[in-house]
């Protein structure tokens, strides 16, 4: 079973860590705390939409573009034969 939080995390991380950034920094720029950023990153947590806007702020990148990514995730686990390029 995919499990939407996990797949938001994984793909927060993803970027943090593309970026070369660490978790206290990511969480102080977001003004959220190191755990609570980290354990949605671990999908244990659910993120608001008002958080998720505020990570994606701090990194910088389109909460549209996370979203894209996450999307496209989703439909390959559940479509691994559907081209990802069809939404």
């Amino acid at each position: 079973m995919i499990v939407l939080r996990h797949v938001i995390g994984d793909e927060l991380r993803r970027r943090r860590q593309d970026q070369g950034r660490t978790l206290r920094d990511v969480s102080a720029a977001a003004a959220v705390s190191l755990g609570y950023l980290s354990e949605v990153e671990r999908g244990q947590k659910e993120a608001s939409s008002e958080l998720l806007a505020a990570i994606c702020g701090a990194l910088d990148v389109p909460l549209s573009a996370v979203m894209h990514s996450v999307t496209n995730h989703l439909v390959e686990a559940e479509h691994p034969r559907l081209a990802v390029h069809a939404i």
